[in-house]
C-alpha cells in the first residue's frame, strides 16, 4: 500500500496532536508535531531572554539541536540534549508561541526541516499550514476545528492535570487571541486548504475522529 502523507490542520485545542498521534500509531506511520518545534524555539528564547518578534529568533533557532522522537506513544522533545516535553507545555510558553511562529526567517527554517521529514511518505504531521504550505501535496489533508468554548476546556482540563491553576475565562480569552493571531499573520496563515475535508470535533470523540481520517485513507 502506498505510504500517504497525511496532513492535519486545525486551531488550538482543536486535538489535532492526540488524533495525529492516533492515527500515525494506527497506520504505522511517523507523527510530527511541528508545533512542538515552534514551543521548543520559544522555551529557549525565553530562556535565553531573546526578543521574540526579532531576527535573533532565527538566529537562535539555527543554533539549536532540535530533535523528535516518538517513543512510547509519546513525542519527546530535545533541545541541545537537553528533554524539554514537558517544559514546553506551560501556559508562559503557550502565551508567547504564536508571536514566535510568525518571525518570517524562522518559518523558513523549519520549513525545510518539516519537509525534509516528508520526504519519503508515510508521515502525519500536524500543525496550522501543513496542507496549505508545509506539504501542500499531501495525499489526505484534514482541518480540525471546535468551538472556543470546547477548545479551552479541554485545554484547561489538560492544564490543571498537570497541577496549574488557571481560569477558564481567561484561557478562553487567550485561546481567541490566538486564532486572531493565527488567521491574521501574513506568511501562512491558519486556514483551510481548498481540498481539505473538515470535522468538527466539538462533540465528536477521539475515536470517531479517528476512524473518519482513516476512512479517508483507505479511500486514497
Amino acid at each position: 500500500m502506498k505510504r500517504l502523507n497525511i496532513a492535519i490542520d486545525g486551531p488550538a485545542g482543536a486535538g489535532k496532536s492526540t488524533v495525529a498521534k492516533l492515527v500515525a500509531q494506527r497506520l504505522g506511520y511517523i507523527y510530527i508535531d511541528t508545533g512542538a518545534m515552534y514551543r521548543a524555539v520559544a522555551w529557549q528564547a525565553i530562556n535565553n531572554k531573546i526578543e521574540l518578534d526579532s531576527t535573533a529568533i532565527a538566529n537562535l533557532a539555527r543554533q539549536l539541536e532540535l530533535k523528535l522522537a516518538y517513543i512510547n506513544g509519546k513525542t519527546e522533545v530535545a533541545v541541545n540534549g537537553q528533554d524539554i516535553t514537558e517544559a514546553i507545555r506551560t501556559p508562559e510558553v503557550s502565551r508567547v508561541v504564536a508571536k514566535v511562529s510568525q518571525v518570517p526567517e524562522l518559518r523558513e527554517i523549519m520549513l525545510k526541516l518539516q519537509r525534509d521529514m516528508a520526504k519519503q511518505g508515510g508521515v502525519v504531521m500536524d500543525g496550522r499550514d501543513i496542507g496549505t504550505h508545509v506539504l501542500p501535496n499531501a495525499e489526505i489533508k484534514i482541518f480540525l476545528t471546535a468551538s472556543i468554548s470546547e477548545r479551552a476546556k479541554r485545554r484547561w482540563q489538560e492544564l490543571t492535570a498537570k497541577g496549574y491553576s488557571i481560569d477558564l475565562t481567561e484561557l478562553e480569552a487567550e485561546i481567541a487571541c490566538r486564532d486572531r493571531e493565527d488567521c491574521e499573520r501574513e506568511i501562512a496563515p491558519l486556514i483551510a486548504a481548498a481540498d481539505a475535508v473538515t470535522v468538527d470535533t466539538t462533540s465528536l470523540s477521539i475515536e470517531a475522529t479517528v476512524e473518519k481520517i482513516l476512512e479517508l485513507c483507505e479511500e486514497k
